[in-house]
């Protein structure tokens, strides 16, 4: 960790500050939103219909509006855009707390979720701009703080929510609110373009730039093809917990192997991720990389797979193990892929940018993979019933394998022709 914070300190402030920020905000983020669930069908008594809508309208809210907060970012600057969003996540976090009609509950979770489309794709385009030529390696150590947020928010939020949910809110808008406050006076204005593009920008209408971008074929396949990662990370929040309770039960043997998934997912990013990075940095070029991470993932299911050929224990130590280790094998691996693809995928958004509205392509790029993110789950949780009724256990994890596997394939050709490489800038006429 000594040798993460001292790469860190090699970075310009602003830089160290992003990671700081996004630290920040996603300890704030999961000390909250692991609980809402419970808070709203326990202590507010809600339908779970009510709280599917709450939770919902976050969702949508959030990936629905990824694109305008991108645009929003590349006409405004990033700076305000990661402000308003951390002023806005403090009110809904806030009111999350202190409301129980339904009008208001919606409202706030609208707004907790429009203050993530706001602020992800300008801190991401903001990092790329001032990391310069080491982009990579910045997305690499800016990855380390993400999951340290991710591990330690919901340690911090069972305590908290131990005593009252309602001191975890206003806990969390806390901390939302000091975020606001330090950026606005710690955070530099992102330097300002070179003039005549910024001209050329401020002419051109939003409907003109996403046409452009819609137009952006290598871009668009690519967002294609890096849908799978989405949905295969996901799992370890979804059919690896279901797998380990299929088995383990849902008491405390249960609760721990799933705590262990989530723990070994995080810690195994926080300490290998920079050396990972380094390693394929110097090894491969992007386009090798991102296929390498994406069929480490694929292969991840193997181990369930596996499994699903060993009978299962009655009880004891044989079904403890078949229930905890195989999944935990394959959010290792889901990591480790991860570790892989993601700084080399941050890079590659850029490069295909062509250096240019790279908030909006973020933008966009979130809005694709979240709608990929969604109908993944629904697939793949039909296929776990699928599996359950027709007693063929190892459908999900096959699927789930192809998926990766063939991502990976999509990856490898895209690179093959080159169209991961950077665009070559069109020629500009010269005034006589």
């Amino acid at each position: 960790m000594k040798g993460t914070l001292a790469q860190v300190r090699t970075y310009e402030r602003s830089v160290q500050l992003l990671m700081v920020n996004q630290f920040t905000i996603n300890l704030g983020f999961y000390m909250l939103m692991p609980y809402l669930a419970a808070h709203l069908s326990g202590t507010l008594g809600l339908a779970g219909w009510v709280v599917g809508l709450v939770l919902g309208v976050r969702n949508f809210s959030q990936q629905g509006m990824f694109l305008v907060g991108g645009t929003l970012a590349d006409r405004f600057g990033y700076k305000p855009m990661i402000v308003a969003g951390c002023v806005l996540r403090t009110v809904g976090f806030a009111t999350l707390g202190l409301v129980d009609s339904l009008a208001a509950l919606i409202a706030a979770s609208a707004a907790t979720g429009l203050a993530g489309a706001l602020f992800n794709p300008a801190v991401r385009a903001y990092l790329a701009a001032d990391a310069g030529g080491r982009r990579v390696e910045a997305f690499a150590l800016f990855n380390v703080f993400y999951q340290a947020g991710i591990l330690l928010g919901p340690l911090v939020g069972m305590v908290l929510t131990g005593v009252d949910f309602r001191i975890t809110c206003l806990v969390a808008a806390g901390i939302f609110a000091l975020l606001s406050i330090v950026q606005i006076r710690a955070l530099p204005a992102r330097r300002a373009e070179d003039t005549q593009k910024r001209k050329e920008r401020g002419r051109e209408s939003v409907l003109a730039q996403w046409r452009g971008i819609l137009a952006n074929r290598p871009f668009l396949l690519f967002s294609c093809a890096m849908i799978g990662s989405y949905v295969l990370s996901f799992q370890v929040y979804l059919s690896l917990p279901l797998e380990v309770r299929r088995l383990g039960g849902d008491g405390e043997f249960g609760t721990a192997a799933v705590a262990v998934l989530f723990a070994v997912s995080g810690l195994s990013t926080i300490v290998g991720q920079t050396r990972v990075t380094a390693w394929c940095r110097a090894r491969y070029e992007p386009g090798q990389a991102l296929t390498r991470g994406l069929a480490v993932m694929g292969l991840a299911f193997v181990p369930l797979l596996t499994a699903t050929a060993v009978p299962v224990p009655d009880s004891g130590a044989g079904l403890w193990l078949l229930a905890a280790v195989p999944p935990t094998l394959a959010a290792l691996l889901l990591a480790f892929g991860t570790m892989i693809a993601y700084p080399f995928e941050m890079d590659t958004i850029v490069r295909l940018s062509g250096d240019r509205l790279v908030a909006t392509h973020y933008g966009l790029y979130n809005t694709i993979c979240g709608i990929g993110i969604t109908l993944g789950n629904l697939l793949t949780g039909a296929a776990l019933d699928a599996a359950r009724a027709a007693g063929m256990p190892a459908l999900p994890w096959i699927s789930l394998s192809v998926l990766g596997l063939a991502c990976a394939a999509a990856l490898y050709g895209l690179h093959r022709t080159g169209r991961l490489a950077t665009p070559t800038p069109e020629p500009q006429p010269v005034t006589a």
